[in-house]
């Protein structure tokens, strides 16, 4: 009896963390359009390395918009290291929560275009 007790608890923990990870994983918070000067790219970090970025959206940097790239999306990083102090459109998702492997923001940039 104590000894199923025991597996049902075990079993519902395992469910349960399984379940939040998924969540964070899987479900954004919102999506989102910014556009202003790209002011910074960069890829930091001690033990895990992430790539985070800003984006300056007002006049002498007043309103600051801080992001994160996620490490598998090559072409994206590529194109804000060309496109630094240019201005540009940054499509992203904001999550709930994050990993710290993933950056330090909940804002995660999915594309990313050149404005005229």
């Amino acid at each position: 009896m104590v000894r199923k007790i025991i597996l049902y608890i075990a079993l519902s923990l395992t469910l349960i963390t399984v379940g939040y990870f998924s969540f964070i994983y899987y479900v954004p918070y919102s999506e989102g359009v910014r556009s202003g000067e790209l002011i910074k790219i960069s890829h930091k970090g001690f033990v895990v390395k992430t790539w985070e970025g800003e984006l300056s959206q007002g006049i002498s940097g007043a309103q600051i918009f801080a992001f994160s790239v996620m490490d598998n999306q090559e072409v994206i990083i590529e194109d804000l290291k060309k496109w630094q102090g240019k201005k540009v459109t940054l499509e992203y998702e904001e999550r709930y929560k994050t990993f710290f492997w993933w950056g330090d923001t909940h804002y995660f940039v999915t594309k990313v275009t050149l404005e005229k």
